[in-house]
């Protein structure tokens, strides 16, 4: 169970504060049933109400300093994602995404860096598709780093780049 205060990937919705752990007090709820309510840390500033024994959604506790800096530090070793059938590209983005596991984001992110980069050699550019998920895997996964470093989000393309080139030095802030 997680506690009020920490972070967590929630599904689809990303990252997410536990706010508290409750009981509903709504028509048709189970008024015996504890629920988290959850702030997501994107988006619209919603509130999300989950049961704790929930398991639909994936949930999971956000990474630590620690494990940010050992999946960073994992990035050279991750694979691209194999699409040997082009219909089929799109469905497996997807399926990655909804992943709640950050190196799937990762496969993501360097499957269409080397699109791109073979897509600007012959003169063309990316594919509005292919940009529309690389955008959304680095989101999920810079803000998780950023999250877990206690850095900007924005800033997370440049320290990963710093920490792979020299994993023994601290990224300069």
């Amino acid at each position: 169970m997680f506690e009020p205060g920490e972070y967590i990937h929630y599904g689809t919705s990303g990252l997410c504060k536990v706010e508290e752990i409750t009981k509903l007090n709504v028509s048709g709820a189970d008024r015996d049933r504890l629920y988290y309510r959850l702030t997501p840390l994107e988006g619209q500033g919603g509130v999300i109400y989950t049961p704790v024994d929930n398991q639909k959604v994936q949930m999971r506790k956000a990474l630590n300093r620690e494990e940010a800096k050992e999946l960073i530090d994992s990035i050279p070793d991750i694979q691209e994602l194999w699409i040997s059938e082009e219909k089929q590209r799109e469905q497996n983005y997807k399926q990655a995404l909804r992943s709640p596991d950050c190196r799937c984001w990762i496969q993501i992110i360097k499957t269409l860096y080397v699109r791109k980069q073979s897509r600007i050699e012959q003169g063309r550019k990316i594919t509005a598709t292919d940009e529309k998920y690389l955008k959304s895997a680095e989101n999920r996964l810079y803000s998780e780093l950023a999250l877990a470093l206690g850095r900007d989000k924005n800033d997370m393309e440049q320290y990963i780049a710093l920490r792979i080139k020299n994993p023994e030095a601290e990224a300069v802030r």
